[in-house]
């Protein structure tokens, strides 16, 4: 069964009556990102608002063009709007120089893209110790928590394991372990599923939906229906705009 959810008012009204505030660990506010100007203006997002809770496992879709990929590139403090505001984690990232974005972004959220992006000469733990070599950790514990991360995607037989002697389906699990090991609070992904066939495609969904927790949120765009309904909450865009924001009962 699948609800619209409550306004702002009545979110904040219940939380109030019923239970304490819970801060939102990503939030748009009446963003738009245009392109280009004057008569060659293109509107990307026009004023989306968009909150996204601890806890929550949202699908973004839409056909191409809607702006599901441009939403995608703002909330991980990829690229900044051309008006409205972005808040991570309570904190206003719109004004932040690329430097604090890229704190921001690299102390909050983790990516998983549709191709994999690793690195070939290294093995599946040197490619997950890449998100931790600018933390101030000594090797030997980049390494214990590189190798800690593959284990909790089902990789604890690939340690060693160079990109080419992996599956497309290994391949993406690796990337996940990256994006994991910096214990995210969000976790987006761009099509996690694009590159592979079915059978890999659902071992990352459901690596996906176990990985969704009550102090995590877990963000998807895809094109793929079956993949969008694996999430609790869907959000559909069409030209810029959110046209549709359904709560899955669980």
């Amino acid at each position: 069964m699948l609800h619209e959810p409550d306004t702002d008012a009545d979110v904040s009204q219940q939380q109030s009556a019923n239970e304490p505030y819970v801060e939102p660990l990503l939030e748009l506010k009446e963003v738009s990102r245009v392109y280009g100007s004057g008569d060659a203006k293109v509107y990307a997002l026009r004023d989306v608002s968009l909150r996204i809770m601890p806890g929550d496992f949202v699908s973004i879709v839409g056909p191409s063009g809607s702006g599901k990929s441009t939403m995608l590139g703002l909330l991980g403090c990829l690229d900044i709007p051309t008006s409205g505001t972005i808040i991570v984690g309570g904190k206003t990232v719109t004004g932040l120089d690329d430097a604090d974005r890229t704190e921001v972004r690299g102390r909050t959220i983790g990516f998983v893209f549709q191709q994999f992006h690793l690195i070939p000469h290294l093995d599946a733990t040197g490619n997950v110790e890449t998100a931790l070599l600018y933390r101030g950790l000594s090797k030997a514990e980049r390494r214990r928590r590189a190798i800690e991360s593959l284990d909790k995607v089902g990789l604890g037989h690939r340690h060693e394991h160079r990109p080419v002697q992996m599956s497309g389906g290994e391949q993406q699990r690796v990337a996940l372990a990256r994006a994991l090991v910096t214990e995210p609070k969000i976790l987006l992904a761009d099509e996690p599923t694009g590159a592979l066939d079915s059978q890999n495609a659902e071992n990352v969904m459901e690596l996906l939906t176990n990985l969704q927790s009550p102090e995590r949120a877990v963000v998807l765009v895809t094109h793929a229906l079956e993949v969008a309904d694996a999430a609790f909450r869907k959000v559909s865009m069409r030209d810029g705009r959110i046209v549709s924001d359904m709560t899955r009962v669980r």
